[in-house]
């Protein structure tokens, strides 16, 4: 079973292309988001971590924590950001190879496909099979933000400002789908890049 990472700026349709890809039963489309909320639930290592860094006023109503509120801490502290990564991140990492080698064992899948903003920067081209940049040009990212997010200019500046920029997209992944038209034709795109990884 090959396992293939998926990423891309905001703004760039990753959503659309793995609603497409979940309609085949033979692909296992997982998001790192995701899987970032299942590791950090009440009770697990990295709740008791976050916690003890952060202190209880991050965990909401549920008992778990709120994303909103420890994002609101870390947004203005770089150093704190970092430690959370360090937690989180390996977390989810270890969630990801031991989610993978299940699927694998189950012989139900040929792909296993992961969404992540920072699969680069995590790391995960030493574990993949490959790296695939969802690429839309900067002006179309911009309306789409503002329409399906109802973002401002400022706020998708400092966005974009904190992700990698274009040529370091393109430096670490092994296949580019120009996903600036219209779905149909990334489609396209994205159908010939999977048939050189079945099997």
């Amino acid at each position: 079973m090959k396992m293939i990472g998926i990423t891309g700026g905001v703004g760039a349709g990753k959503s659309e292309i793995l609603d497409h890809l979940q309609k085949n039963p033979r692909f296992l489309v997982r998001k790192a988001d995701e899987i970032g909320h299942l590791v950090m639930k009440k009770g697990t290592p990295v709740f008791e971590k976050i916690t003890a860094l952060l202190g209880e006023s991050v965990i909401g109503d549920d008992g778990n924590i709120d994303r909103r509120r420890m994002g609101g801490i870390i947004f203005k502290d770089p150093i704190i950001t970092e430690k959370i990564n360090g937690i989180i991140h390996p977390a989810v990492r270890e969630y990801v190879i031991s989610d993978k080698e299940q699927a694998e064992r189950s012989g139900k899948y040929d792909i296993y496909f992961l969404e992540a903003a920072l699969l680069i920067e995590c790391g995960y081209g030493k574990i993949c099979d490959g790296l695939w940049y969802i690429y839309a040009d900067p002006e179309v990212r911009r309306k789409r933000l503002k329409i399906s997010r109802g973002y401002s200019d400022e706020k998708i500046d400092d966005i974009m400002a904190r992700q990698l920029p274009d040529a370091e997209f393109r430096k670490h992944c092994t296949a580019i789908i120009d996903n600036s038209g219209d779905i149909e034709e990334t489609i396209k795109q994205l159908d010939s890049t999977i048939s050189g990884y079945k099997g």
